[in-house]
């Protein structure tokens, strides 16, 4: 049968469910069509994909854009166009604003502000409270939230739930997988004083210990199990968290960042500074060494970036009055693929931890695969070009990266969303186009929290 597409993508390395294929893709009304061998007259657009690899696109499952109320620093607009420019085709948006998002109306207020100002897709998770607890379990199912944010120690903004019986009526309201930052707040007051009267950004990681991470995790896991409830541990950052999570897979999923994978303490803050400093923090050789153990052994599910941007300003403040964060959206792929190169993981690998990772863990409809049915979400990436990151490549409102004069081989080159492109060749082309993600559990209808 000759049929016909809107999209063929041609003569690339197609990475789908079922392995490497040098195959076609073909493309109608932003769906994949089919797979196979493919004329160009078929179809209305071809992309040439000679040389490059064609990955699911890849999701971004943590990133903090600031609006509404911190927009000097972040917004839709900047932080989704810095996600297409690094390949990255639909993000996760945390709850930590300026109002926090902890009710129907703020969700509702994030998802019109981001519809005509996105450049990819989006979701916005919503965030624990000891006020909203009752309802939790309606708001996760709320269209376009992948689930609830559960703040177990301070970070930015408000958002806060760190005694065991709140934490454990957090746990006991909903079923979907929740998603934790894991900092036992107890131990970062009683360790404060380490660094109160100021100190080199080096201490964020000494106040900010191992004990600190590996103790509020063990908490969650146990207070998880006695809830029956699934939960997500965001940016692990030590070994001995890794162990422990390994016997409680049945439990709990896992995310890494890159930042944690490429950054090595104490020689990150030395050279950086608060450019460094981020929750939880860079840590030592030997930690570094555990994370890539365990996505070698397959304990980490995914890889988000945990993009948090503070302006240059804020971050020159003397520590610890300078905030704990850094850019990240943009450079996920470069810096993975660079991994890949380096032997760290397979391109497989690399595809399960953005793409079939996501999906599995928030049950994402429609993305994070290439097959049939499924969104034509593509990330091209040429596996043989090298690039130095500059600050003046980056695309967010605090235009700067920890990674400024780095080298990397694997390089982002288009970005497709729903078959349109809307980066090619670092030039941006589709106008924020974003929309929604769709998730399996998701009631189409709720009440209406405003009232």
């Amino acid at each position: 049968m000759n049929e016909c597409f809107d999209l063929i993508i041609k003569n690339g390395t197609v990475m789908t469910p079922a392995g490497r294929q040098h195959i076609d893709v073909g493309v109608l009304a932003g769906r994949i069509q089919n797979l196979g061998h493919f004329k160009a007259s078929q179809a209305d657009e071809v992309i040439d994909a000679t040389g490059l690899h064609v990955l699911p696109g890849v999701i971004d499952s943590q990133v903090h854009f600031r609006e509404p109320g911190l927009e000097h620093k972040e917004d839709l607009d900047s932080g989704t166009r810095s996600a297409v420019m690094g390949g990255v085709t639909a993000i996760f948006e945390m709850p930590n604003t300026s109002p926090a998002t902890t009710d129907g109306a703020a969700i509702q207020a994030k998802l019109d502000r981001a519809r005509g100002r996105a450049w990819c897709d989006f979701a916005f998770f919503v965030g624990a409270a000891a006020e909203n607890v009752d309802k939790l379990a309606e708001l996760e199912r709320y269209p376009g939230v992948p689930g609830v944010k559960l703040f177990m120690g301070s970070s930015t903004g408000s958002l806060l739930v760190a005694d065991e019986d709140n934490i454990l009526k957090v746990l006991q309201n909903g079923k979907r997988r929740m998603s934790v930052h894991c900092e036992d707040e107890a131990r970062l007051t009683e360790r404060f004083g380490l660094v109160r009267g100021g100190a080199h950004p080096k201490m964020h990681a000494t106040w900010r210990d191992s004990i600190t991470a590996l103790k509020a995790t063990t908490i969650l896991l146990r207070l998880a199990r006695k809830a029956g409830r699934r939960v997500h541990v965001l940016h692990v950052t030590t070994a001995d968290e890794m162990e422990v999570l390994a016997e409680n897979k049945d439990l709990a999923t896992v995310e890494c960042t890159p930042q944690h994978l490429t950054l090595v303490g104490p020689e990150a803050y030395e050279r950086l500074g608060t450019l460094a400093q981020m929750n939880p923090p860079i840590r030592s050789q030997e930690h570094v060494d555990g994370l890539w153990r365990a996505i070698a052994n397959g304990v980490v599910d995914v890889i988000g970036s945990d993009h948090a941007p503070h302006t240059l300003e804020e971050k020159a403040r003397p520590y610890p009055q300078s905030p704990s964060g850094m850019t990240g959206v943009q450079t996920l792929v470069p810096l993975l693929l660079n991994h890949v190169n380096n032997e760290k993981l397979s391109l497989e690998r690399f595809v399960d931890l953005t793409a079939h990772g996501p999906q599995r863990i928030f049950n994402i409809a429609g993305k994070g695969r290439i097959a049939r049915g499924y969104d034509a979400d593509f990330t091209l990436v040429d596996m043989k070009r090298t690039e130095e990151i500059r600050n003046s490549w980056i695309e967010s409102k605090a235009g700067w990266c920890p990674y400024d004069g780095m080298k990397v081989t694997g390089w982002p080159v288009r970005t497709v969303i729903r078959g349109r492109t809307v980066m090619a060749d670092a030039e941006l082309v589709a106008r924020h186009i974003g929309d929604a993600v769709r998730f399996q559990e998701t009631k189409a209808v709720l009440p209406d929290w405003t009232s």
